[in-house]
C-alpha cells in the first residue's frame, strides 16, 4: 500500500503522542497527520517548534512521571481515539551486579512509569468513548537479556508484558493494545554512538512510524496484544 492509498486512514481521529518532541515521536506525529489525524503532542521539554504546530497540532509540556500533571493534560485534551506511547529512553549501562539503584530506577522511570501514568488517565477516556487504540514501544533486544543492558531490557520487557496484560483486559471493549519492537533506530544519537555501523541497515523513524500508525488504525482492529518486530535489515 503506497502513501496515496493509505491517506485518510486516520481521518477523523485524534492521536496523543508522548515523547512528541523526540525523533520517533515527531515522525509518528508527522505520519499520523499525513493520514488525517489531529495531533496532540506531550513532552517534558519546554521549548518546541514544529511545522505540525502550525497545522493545528497541539503541544503540551507534560512531565509524564507526574501523575497530577498527566491528569491535567488529559483533561485539557478531552476526548481522543489513539495513544502512541513513544516516550522512553536507552542506556547501555554497566554489568548487572554493578548497576546502581539510581541507574535502575532511571530506566524504570523513563520507560515504565511514564507508560503507567499515561495509561492510568488515558484508558478511562477510551473506555468512555467506547473504543480506541494504544500503541507502545518495546524493544527487540528485550526479548532476552543482554550484557550491559540489564536495566534497559528489564524495563522494556516490563513494557511488553504490560502491553499484553492490558490487551487482555481491554480487547472486549473495542480497545486495541499492541507494541512495536524496533531494533536499532536510525537517529542522530545512534549514528554518533556507532559511527562505523552500516546505518542503511537500521530502521528509519518514518518506517517505524508507519507501522505504529497501522496498529493505531481501524485496519488493525483484529490485532490484539501483538509484539510486532520492526527490524529493518539488521
Amino acid at each position: 500500500m503506497n502513501k496515496a492509498d493509505r491517506a485518510g486512514r486516520l481521518a477523523g481521529k485524534t492521536m496523543v503522542v508522548t515523547g512528541g518532541a523526540g525523533i520517533l515521536g515527531h515522525s509518528v506525529a508527522n505520519v499520523a497527520h499525513s493520514e488525517g489525524a489531529q495531533i496532540v503532542l506531550f513532552d517534558v521539554v519546554g521549548e518546541f517548534s514544529s511545522d505540525l504546530t502550525g497545522s493545528g497540532a497541539q503541544y503540551l509540556q507534560v512531565d509524564l512521571t507526574d501523575d497530577q500533571a498527566v491528569e491535567r493534560a488529559i483533561a485539557e485534551v478531552g476526548s481522543f481515539d489513539i495513544v502512541a506511547n513513544i516516550a522512553g529512553g536507552f542506556d547501555m549501562g554497566p554489568t548487572v551486579f554493578e548497576t546502581t539503584d539510581e541507574r535502575w530506577e532511571a530506566m524504570q522511570k523513563i520507560n515504565v512509569t511514564t507508560l503507567r501514568t499515561m495509561l492510568r488517565h488515558a484508558v478511562p477516556v477510551l473506555q468512555r468513548r467506547g473504543g480506541g487504540s494504544i500503541v507502545n514501544v518495546g524493544a527487540l533486544g528485550a526479548l532476552r537479556g543482554a550484557g550491559n543492558m540489564g536495566a534497559y531490557t528489564a524495563a522494556k520487557s516490563t513494557v511488553m508484558r504490560l502491553t499484553e496484560a492490558l490487551s487482555d483486559e481491554l480487547r472486549h471493549q473495542s480497545i486495541n493494545v499492541n507494541a512495536v519492537l524496533p531494533s536499532l533506530i536510525d537517529t542522530p544519537r545512534n549514528r554518533a554512538d556507532m559511527p562505523d555501523a552500516d546505518h542503511d541497515q537500521w530502521v528509519s523513524p518514518d518506517d517505524l512510524a508507519n507501522v505504529i500508525c497501522f496498529l493505531a488504525s481501524d485496519d488493525a482492529s483484529a490485532v490484539h496484544g501483538a509484539m510486532v518486530p520492526v527490524t529493518g535489515l539488521v
